[in-house]
């Protein structure tokens, strides 16, 4: 008697199988407690080494980037971008966030969801962040959201419009783009992350863009937010 087939509804279909990963952002903005600067300077510099420890390990199971928005916005002061192939594995980090000494001193401002998934506008737009390159120095954070107009419109339309938005991005090499959706668990349409050495440069673009036909479609594009990229320890450091 010839063994029995696995039923094919448990075995991954060549389409499945080919099928790019899917990867979940969270941008958690961190307030820090006043309090925080009255901690000795022994229980800070253990609660900065224990705070480094976590964000090491969580690396090795996902990306984890820490920066400063210290004296840069009065409603954050650091910011954890967290980019993981589930969701679950961000809430266990942020979990264990909070459980540490440092995570009793900071409440969250801001806490932003998007996922990735290829362009429909442009199959050569490839996120930063699903490269090897390192970080740069800045990175520009910000919900984004388009009208219900926008969506309304011919598709080629709309592609002839975010072809014009698109060669507008190609003038500046130096910004790097790191585009994401939000559709359906988020309050936003997209979360834009630009990363680049030369913030000057990134404002040009940005007021570039705001004269494509694109722009007539935006809804929000705020709070647009600046942070630096610095190692855990160094953030902590200049907390107070």
């Amino acid at each position: 008697m010839s063994a029995e087939k696995p039923s094919s509804s448990l075995q991954p279909s060549q389409e499945q199988q080919q099928q790019p990963t899917t990867y979940y952002l969270n941008f958690t903005f961190l307030k820090v407690d006043p309090k925080w600067r009255w901690l000795n300077e022994i229980g800070k510099d253990e609660a900065a080494k224990e705070f480094a420890s976590l964000i090491e390990v969580a690396n090795t199971k996902m990306k984890v980037r820490t920066y400063s928005t210290v004296g840069l916005r009065e409603d954050a002061d650091m910011m954890v971008w967290m980019i993981s192939d589930s969701i679950e594995k961000t809430q266990i980090l942020a979990s264990k966030i909070y459980t540490t000494v440092f995570g009793k001193y900071v409440t969250p401002s801001y806490v932003f969801l998007s996922s990735s998934r290829p362009s429909v506008y442009s199959s050569k737009v490839t996120p930063g962040f699903m490269t090897d390159e390192q970080p740069l120095k800045y990175v520009v954070v910000y919900p984004f959201v388009k009208s219900r107009e926008w969506y309304l419109l011919p598709f080629e339309e709309r592609k002839k419009m975010m072809e014009e938005h698109i060669a507008v991005g190609r003038k500046f090499p130096q910004v790097r783009l790191n585009t994401t959706y939000s559709f359906g668990i988020d309050d936003q349409d997209f979360m834009l992350a630009f990363e680049t050495q030369d913030l000057p440069a990134f404002q040009e673009l940005i007021m570039q863009l705001r004269e494509t036909q694109v722009s007539r479609y935006i809804v929000r594009d705020t709070p647009m937010i600046v942070c630096v990229h610095k190692k855990p320890e160094d953030i902590l450091k200049s907390l107070g």
